[in-house]
């Protein structure tokens, strides 16, 4: 008797993956870009003002932590330039544009922490003391007002254009109002009870976490801009690795 073959089972084939749908419009998204680059100019012109003011004001009170801040508004200034940069023409919907624009911010923060950290030693070790800026002191004030509204509005714009350069950019802004706090603290103690060490001290706060928020910025919140455009068809390249794929799945 020969043996009876039983039937087998062909296992199933995977269904096919859906294409992904966009998650915004080509309209909605530029004037999420456009909200970007008018607080970028805002953060511009409000840079451009204080770092001028720290300066100054820190190099006539001999203030280490007065012109780091000032240099800290400079380097601002440029991240705000190079986002304006990022959401302009052409580079609105770019993958390229955002992963260059992103590696730009981060390099900002790596340009502050060596000159303020060796400065600030320096006064430690030399005992020189700042004299009393008042000037200094209501510029850290605003600062401190002024600064956390921009971060806010740009980081709730960075995620919802999946943009690590504006995340950068706004995390800057938030940095800069800690600092400003900790400049009003290490300023007013100076001023009111010769607490002069505070100066430095502050100084090597501020590059401490430049170098930190530098890294942040380098490794990113998410590779790409595109994002929430996955199969919209309207952006201009496309970002393919692993880490890109994870935040478009997060989203």
């Amino acid at each position: 008797m020969s043996p009876v073959e039983l039937p087998t089972l062909q296992p199933a084939s995977p269904p096919a993956a859906a294409p992904p749908v966009a998650s915004i419009s080509h309209q909605r998204y530029e004037q999420l870009a456009r909200r970007v680059r008018l607080l970028s100019w805002l953060s511009l012109g409000w840079m451009t003002v204080e770092g001028a003011v720290a300066i100054i004001a820190g190099i006539a009170a001999s203030s280490i932590a007065l012109v780091g801040f000032g240099l800290d508004s400079v380097i601002e200034g440029v991240a705000s330039l190079i986002v304006i940069w990022r959401f302009t023409g052409n580079r609105v919907f770019s993958h390229s544009a955002e992963q260059r624009a992103q590696k730009l911010v981060a390099v900002q923060f790596f340009l502050l922490a060596p000159y303020v950290g060796f400065e600030s030693i320096k006064v430690l070790a030399t005992g020189e003391h700042p004299d009393v800026s008042w000037v200094g002191i209501g510029l850290a004030i605003g600062s401190v007002v002024f600064m956390p509204m921009l971060a806010i509005a740009k980081e709730r714009l960075a995620d919802r254009l999946g943009s690590a350069a504006t995340k950068g950019e706004g995390r800057q802004n938030m940095l800069c109002a800690y600092l400003a706090g900790a400049l009003f603290v290490g300023l007013l103690g100076n001023a009111l009870v010769g607490a002069w060490w505070l100066d430095p001290v502050v100084g090597l706060l501020i590059a401490a976490v430049a170098v930190r928020e530098g890294l942040d910025a380098w490794r990113g919140e998410g590779c790409c801009v595109s994002s929430p455009l996955d199969g919209a068809g309207f952006a201009e390249d496309c970002c393919e690795d692993e880490s890109c794929a994870q935040s478009g799945a997060a989203l």
